[in-house]
């Protein structure tokens, strides 16, 4: 077998590889500067859907008066460092900063890669927190990206939170399916297997994503009882058009990927040009509503600026008090009355 690839994490290499214009090396080093680079060989493919969402990009030093270092309120809502606890039965618990690739629109972009794991100290902070709050239900790992962890700590760390009765629940927010899909190996999967029910929620925003080993790395998932859901960033340039999604979501769904989230991209500082107006993503789904099977649908939300939770947005089918003005999937008018 050839050796792997190693991964992009400087402009030179983006250049070498023919991912960027060496003209613009000057201002590149200045997004790197700011806005971490890598890019697993995996995701090196030369298709807009995938150079748009890694490649650095001169529209990144864009600042706009709006835009937020912590755009969804971690910091608002966090009662031990590496904890985040907005709902009342469920916490985010960060544990790591470290991803398998840095994407180039990712809200906690100034806060990733600046750390590894979670210090020991932190960590028994934030298992102790969780431990002594039986409202919390759902323990949700993301970071950074938690399976970059070893299946050893992984392990390690499921364990803790197993031995805490009122937690039923474990989620993963990951990327290393589609990114790195060799990471899900035996070991990482049998680190799967505890108590809690673990779900995997796979991020991923284009269809040219799912290559050959990131199906096989979903097949293996499935294969070993864990549930998969998958959210998806709406992004100008990537997916945001009813065709892309709907050939991604429904390859999401064949290989039992159920879409869970499409979330409206953040007011993270530098990602203006992803952005879409929501009513454009309202047309979006109202589109999509009409093309795909509703296990293929995912819930349109937004996540407040501030750390006021996630709101779904969606197309608007019902008008006023009643009768009702009900638009049905190919826009047409009825009148229906409770």
């Amino acid at each position: 077998m050839a050796p792997r690839k190693p991964a992009i994490t400087k402009v030179a290499d983006l250049i070498r590889e023919g991912l960027a214009d060496p003209t613009e090396a000057e201002v590149l080093d200045q997004v790197a500067e700011n806005f971490r680079i890598r890019i697993t060989p995996e995701m090196q493919g030369q298709s807009e859907g995938l150079a748009r969402q890694f490649v650095p990009s001169a529209e990144e030093l864009t600042i706009r008066p709006e835009e937020l270092t912590d755009p969804i309120g971690d910091a608002a809502h966090s009662p031990v460092p590496g904890l985040t606890h907005r709902y009342p039965d469920r916490v985010i618990l960060h544990a790591t900063q470290t991803c398998e690739v840095y994407c180039r629109f990712c809200f906690r972009r100034e806060a990733v890669g600046s750390d590894g794991a979670l210090g020991e100290d932190e960590l028994d902070a934030a298992i102790d927190y969780i431990a002594r709050t039986p409202a919390i239900w759902e323990v949700i790992l993301t970071g950074g990206d938690p399976m970059v962890l070893s299946a050893r700590r992984l392990s390690a760390l499921l364990n803790r939170i197993a031995a805490i009765d009122h937690v039923a629940v474990v989620r993963f927010h990951t990327r290393v399916p589609v990114v790195s899909p060799e990471r899900v190996n035996d070991a990482l999967i049998a680190a799967l297997r505890i108590r809690p029910a673990v779900y995997v929620v796979v991020h991923t925003n284009h269809p040219d994503e799912l290559t050959p080993e990131a199906r096989g790395a979903f097949g293996r998932l499935a294969d070993a009882g864990v549930p998969l859901l998958s959210q998806t960033v709406l992004l100008r340039g990537v997916n945001a058009d009813a065709e892309t999604l709907e050939r991604l979501f429904r390859l999401l769904v064949s290989h039992r990927v159920k879409p869970y989230y499409l979330h409206h991209c953040d007011l993270a500082r530098g990602t203006g040009h992803f952005r879409t107006t929501i009513a454009e993503g309202e047309a979006i789904m109202s589109a999509l509503r009409g093309r795909v099977s509703g296990v293929c649908l995912p819930t349109y939300v937004l996540d407040l600026p501030g750390g006021f939770g996630k709101v779904p947005l969606g197309a608007r089918y019902v008008e006023g008090s009643g009768p009702f003005r009900i638009t049905d999937y190919l826009g047409r008018t009825h009148l229906y009355s409770d």
